[in-house]
C-alpha cells in the first residue's frame, strides 16, 4: 500500500522540495513529478507541481528554457536562480530547525489519556 501524506503539510514544503530537486538536476515538469514519486511522494500530482513551478518562476526563484523534444512539443526545463538557491538554503535551515523541535515533542510516548490539570 502506498502511504499518503497530509496535503496541507506537503503543500507548505513543495516549493522547498522542488528547489532541491532542481538544484540537483535541471528538469521539466513531468520529470519532476516522476522524481517526487520515486522518493515516495506518489500522491503529488501534476496539477500541483505545474502551478508551483509557475509560481517559483514568477517569484524569480527558478528560470526556465524551452528544449525541443523528439517525442512531441518542446519541454520547459527549470533550474534555480541565485534567489532560488538562497531560498533553498534558508528554507532547508528553517525546516531542519522546526523539524527538530517538532520531532522532540512527537517522539514522546502518547499517553492513554491526558493528565489532570492544576
Amino acid at each position: 500500500m502506498t502511504p499518503t501524506h497530509d496535503a496541507q503539510l506537503l503543500k507548505g514544503l513543495l516549493s522547498l522540495l522542488l528547489l532541491q530537486l532542481l538544484a540537483e538536476r535541471e528538469s521539466y515538469g513531468y520529470e519532476v513529478v516522476q522524481r517526487l514519486h520515486e522518493i515516495g511522494l506518489s500522491d503529488v500530482l501534476e496539477g500541483t507541481v505545474y502551478p508551483a513551478l509557475a509560481r517559483l518562476e514568477r517569484e524569480g526563484r527558478v528560470s526556465a528554457r524551452l528544449v525541443a523534444s523528439s517525442a512531441g512539443p518542446a519541454r520547459k526545463y527549470y533550474r534555480p536562480t541565485q534567489a532560488g538557491y538562497q531560498a533553498l538554503v534558508e528554507g532547508a535551515s528553517s525546516w531542519r530547525s522546526l523539524s527538530a523541535v517538532v520531532g522532540t515533542v512527537l517522539d514522546r510516548p502518547v499517553p492513554r489519556e491526558p493528565s489532570e490539570g492544576a
